[in-house]
C-alpha cells in the first residue's frame, strides 16, 4: 500500500560517483604515464639530456 509513486529508473546516475570515478581514472592515467616516463629515464638517462651538456667540448690550440 505504501508504494512509491514513480518507479526508480535504471538509468539514474549518481553524479558524485561519476565525478569520483572520472577523477580516479585521471589519477590512474597520470600514474601510468609517470611510471612509464620514469622507467624510460632509468633505462636510458642520457636520452632526455641534450648532447651539448654532457659531451666534451673541443679544445682548439
Amino acid at each position: 500500500m505504501d508504494q512509491p509513486a514513480v518507479p526508480p529508473s535504471k538509468l539514474e546516475v549518481d553524479v558524485d560517483l561519476g565525478f569520483a570515478l572520472f577523477f580516479l581514472f585521471l589519477l590512474c592515467l597520470f600514474l601510468l604515464v609517470t611510471v612509464v616516463r620514469c622507467a624510460q629515464m632509468v633505462k636510458d638517462p642520457y636520452s632526455a639530456i641534450s648532447t651539448s651538456t654532457y659531451q666534451e667540448e673541443q679544445i682548439s690550440n
